[in-house]
């Protein structure tokens, strides 16, 4: 995987939705997001720009045969608090493609402190034996991580062989609590590109290291002028 990719050199990414306070993150490069904030009657269009950018070496019949599939999943995300979605695809040094997907929603906290929030979260996601469940400390703030091993079986009728296939997908889930607002941020990427897992964790860790939940331009001004 390129490290240009990987890294925090991408676009900063700002989560402004009327349901949750705002906050910042930077998108790395390779990372296409899906309009989950447009308007139900521009979703259409948005979705077929949103499948241009996804496969820009394809053709019309691509772009619009695969739209309506971008457009179900943005309004399935819209409807469940989904408020960042993208597509991530980047090239790996074997000319072969790796392919994950990352989400940002929020949810609802009745915590007065971060750190309380974090304890809680840790203590319920350490009963489930089947995941590794980990404390972190950002630099906005304490967050939990989570982290989970499925196998996925795919039926014979949809492979290309005819055979039962066993498929080994990861989940990174962290639990980020907001500093001053009763909200919880849940960052996700999952994959199936499990050849690359330690690196889709690396890059993973490098996104959490620049969420903030304040204007980082403004505090850059401020810390400049300091």
């Amino acid at each position: 995987m390129s490290t240009s990719s990987t890294g925090s050199s991408g676009a900063q990414t700002i989560v402004d939705d009327a349901a949750v306070p705002p906050m910042w993150f930077v998108a790395p490069d390779g990372f296409h997001a899906l309009p989950v904030d447009a308007d139900p009657d521009d979703r259409a269009a948005a979705a077929t720009e949103f499948a241009r950018g996804l496969f820009p070496e394809g053709d019309e019949h691509l772009w619009e045969s695969s739209a309506p599939f971008y457009a179900g999943l943005t309004q399935v995300f819209a409807d469940v608090g989904i408020v960042y979605s993208a597509m991530c695809v980047f090239s790996d040094d074997n000319d072969g493609v790796v392919h994950c997907s990352f989400t940002v929603g929020a949810v609802e906290s009745s915590h007065t402190r971060p750190e309380n929030a974090a304890e809680v979260i840790e203590r319920g996601l350490a009963r489930d034996p089947l995941t590794d469940s980990r404390r972190m400390t950002l630099p906005c703030g304490p967050a939990v991580s989570n982290i989970t091993l499925r196998e996925v079986v795919i039926g014979p009728e949809l492979t290309a062989t005819g055979e039962e296939v066993r498929l080994l997908t990861g989940q990174i889930q962290v639990f980020v609590p907001f500093p001053e607002a009763p909200f919880v941020a849940v960052f996700t990427l999952d994959t199936a590109a499990m050849d690359h897992w330690g690196e889709l964790c690396d890059m993973t860790a490098a996104i959490l290291q620049t969420v903030s939940f304040v204007n980082p331009f403004e505090e850059s001004s401020r810390t400049a002028l300091n």
